[in-house]
């Protein structure tokens, strides 16, 4: 594939939960971290329900004021350190990224995970294709760290994408002036996702290398 031909020369990936399959580990530890900052349980039964809430909503129906967030956040970012050899990339993420970075597609991060965190779950082999990360929370929100990508690899909005699994993905595409590319097997489903309108809809791993390249 010849790079002018090519729709985007960025492709810019959330982490969890559309390159790493985090969630179950995440679900495993919710009510632990509701214990320890007091807010509400959920439920098995509750998953499907809640997993489309973001945002205030979410946070109402956990009953988790704002100001706590980042110290839950912290406290997860914490706990999943610990546990990182025990996660995993979705199956296929790895040939993926090799396939765009193969066709002249340069590759970023952006999570409001650690890079510590994203790296190992990475892995070294994959790691090193990325051209620039952007992790961690930040007062300034995903916007300005997309914004961030697209200047350190000298990338022009309507040449990018950004790729997540979440409505807060999506929004932060928006603001940034870049696409959004959904991903149905992460935190929100293809249903809420399609209320975004993104460029892209990936059912699939594979999906991604065959509609980018």
């Amino acid at each position: 594939m010849v790079l002018s031909m090519l729709k985007y020369r960025l492709a810019i990936f959330d982490s969890d939960g559309t390159l790493a399959d985090t969630l179950p580990w995440m679900r495993s530890i919710f009510n632990e971290l509701a214990e320890a900052h007091s807010f509400r349980r959920v439920e098995p039964m509750e998953y499907e329900r809640v997993r489309d809430l973001h945002g205030a909503a979410l946070l109402r129906e956990l009953g988790l004021p704002l100001w706590k967030l980042p110290r839950v956040v912290s406290d997860m970012r914490r706990r999943m350190a610990e546990h990182t050899g025990k996660l995993s990339l979705f199956p296929g993420i790895g040939d993926v990224l090799h396939r765009l970075a193969a066709v002249g597609i340069q590759l970023a991060i952006v999570s409001s995970n650690s890079r510590e965190n994203v790296g190992r779950v990475l892995g070294s082999d994959n790691a090193r294709l990325v051209a620039h990360f952007a992790c961690g929370v930040s007062m300034f929100g995903k916007a300005a760290k997309l914004r961030q990508a697209l200047r350190q690899c000298s990338v022009q909005p309507p040449q990018a994408i950004y790729i997540g699994d979440e409505i807060r993905d999506a929004e932060a595409a928006t603001k940034a002036g870049i696409a959004f590319g959904a991903v149905t097997w992460g935190q929100h489903g293809a249903e809420i996702l399609c209320t975004q309108k993104p460029a892209q809809i990936f059912t699939t791993v594979q999906e991604i290398g065959d509609k980018l390249c």
